[in-house]
């Protein structure tokens, strides 16, 4: 399964230092939800993610707040990709059983 969409990068107003994500929308939210994986901390699903030229593996968490599953983008993505506070970013993300 790839799930590909466009979203806005925000930071996490709670921690300030480093954390970053893009939102999954809503319906992709619940296809990822809807997968049969082992449980795993927090609810996260390991995932294979590309923005731009930059491939990495992390994991989505969802989010009640966000109301799915949040993408941390990590401080080397954003730099390599020269993604800033707001910009709206295209993702590919694969899911990882």
């Amino acid at each position: 399964m790839q799930l590909k969409f466009c979203a806005q990068l925000w930071q996490w107003q709670s921690r300030t230092d480093a954390w970053w994500f893009v939102t999954v929308p809503p319906e992709l939210s619940d296809e990822l939800a809807e997968l049969p994986l082992p449980p795993r901390g927090f609810g996260s699903i390991r995932a294979r993610v590309a923005i731009g030229g930059t491939r990495w593996e992390t994991s989505v968490f969802p989010s009640d707040e966000q109301k799915g599953y949040v993408l941390p983008v990590k401080k080397a993505v954003r730099k390599a990709e020269g993604i800033e506070d707001g910009a709206t970013v295209e993702v590919v993300l694969e899911p990882v059983c």
